[in-house]
């Protein structure tokens, strides 16, 4: 590699694109080609920068495998900063296995970051942690480890283990610093404010008040039942019971435990599940058979007693019920939750990211920007969707893998 292409590679990775572009501007060498993509993603110009990546593996083609395996996990990186969802993940996973046999351990461990990422992002908690378990962030640079860490504290905060997050962002932290790029403590800086503002809501008889990913840990903690409207279950201590595809035995649970210890009348439930303004005896069968299955899958947990004006909850074994709720609750409120990261999303990727089809979330679109709630840019395929993000609020801290947005 001639010295050009070390110096612009040098100053790409201490943050200055500016510097790599003054050494290789001119160039159309592969080489040169992949680094003036990835400087152009530096700056911002994320459609030249694709471009030029792809050019860059084209020409390097089958025989320097390695590099053009490079190129790939760069356009992944692309990818995932423009919300491109459909891009293939067997592509960057054959990149990663290729990088991976010819002993370029750094950069097949940034490919698995940033499938991690990919994964955390559309909810996938489980599979990240898979991906990223066994790997040593000590021979990593400054820049990979504060990745890697960034990685662990995501985690960690889905899985609201907020000391592991506190640890892990506190250790990103350190290695931003030392690899002085200010784009990369800016995130850092980003992702801590997330564990210093509102993740949730605390809704109990008359009690409504915000809470901090801390407060929220703590409940799961106390043995209370909890009502979860962040994520759609309920849940005490470590057994988690889903209702995020039964929205119906979800709203019936939400009413009973924000009036608990009193009772629910047969017209409030009613009009709680299934949006009834007056109640017939079709509904009232209807929600006969509702309560039949709710009390099936409260069992162990929970009983639903009558009552002569309606339904009571009584919990089993807890000596509180609690109530959770997103920070600011409101129709589509799964599509806002993900544009509050400020990003441009395609409708295509917040059908992905919320397990929706395609045209529900264009509906969504289409009701928000009617009320002036999200904004979009292009036409076609092309077309992209963002909001600014909701001041003071973490709203997507919690926010499930599929979550009803209808």
């Amino acid at each position: 590699m001639d010295s050009l292409i070390t110096a612009a590679a040098r100053a790409l990775a201490v943050g200055d694109p500016l510097g790599a572009l003054n050494r290789v501007a001119l160039r159309n060498d592969p080489p040169a080609l992949a680094l003036r993509g990835i400087a152009m993603a530096q700056l911002g110009d994320l459609d030249r920068a694709r471009s030029l990546l792809r050019g860059a593996a084209r020409a390097f083609g089958e025989r320097e495998a390695v590099s053009r395996a490079r190129c790939i996990v760069a356009e992944a990186e692309i990818a995932l900063v423009t919300r491109d969802l459909g891009w293939s993940a067997a592509k960057l996973d054959a990149a990663r296995k290729t990088l991976d046999e010819h002993g370029d351990a750094l950069n097949a461990a940034y490919a698995r970051h940033l499938e991690a990422r990919l994964l955390l992002l559309t909810g996938h908690v489980d599979d990240a942690e898979r991906v990223i378990a066994g790997l040593d962030p000590t021979p990593f640079s400054p820049a990979l480890r504060a990745a890697h860490e960034l990685v662990v504290a995501g985690i960690a905060i889905r899985r609201v283990r907020t000391k592991a997050a506190h640890a892990a962002l506190a250790r990103a932290a350190r290695s931003a610093r030392a690899a002085n790029i200010p784009a990369l403590m800016a995130e850092v800086n980003q992702a801590s404010r997330a564990l210093d503002t509102p993740a949730a809501r605390l809704v109990t008889g008359e009690t409504d008040r915000l809470l901090l990913l801390g407060e929220v840990e703590a409940i799961f903690a106390s043995g209370a039942l909890v009502v979860d409207g962040c994520r759609n279950v309920v849940r005490r201590g470590d057994l988690v019971l889903p209702l995020a595809t039964r929205p119906v035995l979800f709203a019936l649970v939400r009413a009973l435990a924000e009036a608990w210890p009193g009772d629910v009348s047969r017209d409030v439930l009613i009009a709680r599940a299934f949006g009834a303004k007056s109640a017939d005896e079709s509904h009232r069968a209807r929600l006969r058979v509702e309560i039949a299955r709710l009390r099936a899958e409260l069992r162990g947990v929970a009983d639903l007693r009558a009552t002569k004006n309606g339904f009571a909850l009584e919990p089993k074994g807890a000596h509180d019920v609690m109530v959770l709720a997103q920070p600011v609750e409101e129709r589509h409120a799964g599509v806002l939750a993900l544009l509050a990261d400020g990003e441009w999303w395609s409708s295509s990727a917040l059908a992905l990211a919320l397990d929706a089809s395609q045209r529900t979330v264009q509906r969504a679109l289409d009701a928000l920007a009617a009320d002036g709630k999200v904004q979009s840019f292009g036409r076609g395929r092309a077309r992209r969707w963002t909001t600014p993000p909701l001041a003071g609020f973490t709203t997507t801290l919690l926010l499930p893998a599929a979550l009803p947005i209808d």
